[in-house]
């Protein structure tokens, strides 16, 4: 697996994400069985549809999840396990070690309180710095993700800026304290897509000029394969394939990943017609009981209806897919597979 050569930054083991059933109900199991690491400075996209568990895992990797989740396994962020560790090292961890971007900067931000102010605060948490040095590492910050006038936004509210801008606040409240990894939950969400090239390029200098590793939660498949070295696609709450982001892109081992890249429009306009997965995401009550992809999947057989293992096909591939080897599956670009 990429990155296994030297210490990963993330290394998680077995993690499973339930939540408990109302009085008398049974818990339900969100993600199982969840395998992967991060190496220093690595940019992984985690893909899948909506429901197959993404965001809940980033927010699982933050310590966020509310009292009713129950996390098994193990979150290793350089050594130390995030699953186990005590509230107070956890919050000494956050913005310091691993820091998240959120999904809708307008819902994440504070409306009373100035931009410039509440990225203050996560500077405050791990720093003990003048009024006159924290304001201008803020400043600095803003600067850095390329907001124009940082003095003058700095005493500015959310509702003053643009939807590009509060994203770019985000950014620089995520980088204020150099993590070592930064979550980025769909950051280019209800942006134009001029914004996003924009935010998506940022990011990736951003990581490439202080070394800092980025975990994408993402459905844009574009964004993965412009800004990423490794994807790891995820259906149902499980991990289905793991690959260098060239080689999943071109040459999927999975049926899933294969039904993602040929939903993409350029792909139905060289076939002449709409490609699609049929069906919907299972619900965790009602998981299959082998391959949970199996009810969708036009490559589905006997070997399917037992539980299916994540396992190494490549020195740097991994899937859950018995049949694997038994097709060629078509990549994002037509004709051009395995």
């Amino acid at each position: 697996m990429t990155g296994a050569a030297i210490r990963p930054i993330l290394d998680v083991r077995d993690l499973s994400i339930g939540f408990r059933g109302r009085r008398g109900q049974p818990a339900l199991n969100i993600v199982h069985d969840l395998n992967f690491r991060i190496a220093p400075g690595e940019r992984v996209g985690l893909v899948g549809e909506s429901g197959c568990g993404k965001s809940v895992t980033g927010l699982a990797l933050m310590r966020l999840l509310p009292g009713a989740a129950q996390i098994g396994g193990q979150i290793l962020l350089d050594g130390k396990d995030m699953a186990t560790v005590s509230q107070g090292e956890i919050r000494r961890m956050r913005g310091k070690k691993i820091a998240m971007i959120f999904q809708e900067p307008m819902s994440a931000l504070d409306p009373v309180f100035t931009v410039g102010e509440q990225i203050a605060e996560a500077l405050r948490l791990h720093e003990n710095l003048s009024k006159a040095d924290e304001r201008d590492r803020v400043i600095a910050a803003l600067a850095d993700v390329g907001i124009p006038a940082p003095k003058r936004r700095y005493d500015e509210y959310p509702h003053q800026l643009s939807g590009g801008m509060r994203q770019r606040v985000m950014i620089a409240m995520a980088l204020i304290n150099r993590p070592d990894l930064i979550i980025a939950d769909e950051p280019t969400t209800a942006l134009d897509v001029t914004i996003q090239a924009q935010i998506m390029d940022l990011l990736t200098r951003l990581s490439e000029d202080t070394g800092t590793a980025l975990l994408f939660i993402t459905h844009d498949l574009g964004v993965v394969a412009e800004t990423c070295q490794r994807m790891i696609t995820m259906y149902a709450g499980e991990i289905v394939e793991d690959a260098p982001v060239d080689d999943a892109l071109l040459s999927p081992r999975h049926p899933y990943t294969s039904g993602l890249l040929r939903s993409l429009p350029h792909f139905n306009m060289e076939k002449g017609r709409f490609a699609h997965i049929p069906g919907r995401v299972p619900s965790p009550g009602a998981m299959p009981t082998g391959c949970r992809f199996a009810p969708r999947c036009a490559h589905a057989a006997d070997a399917c209806t037992a539980p299916q293992e994540l396992r190494d096909i490549a020195a740097d591939r991994r899937v859950r897919c018995v049949r694997a080897d038994d097709f060629v599956l078509d990549g994002a670009v037509a004709g051009e597979t395995a």
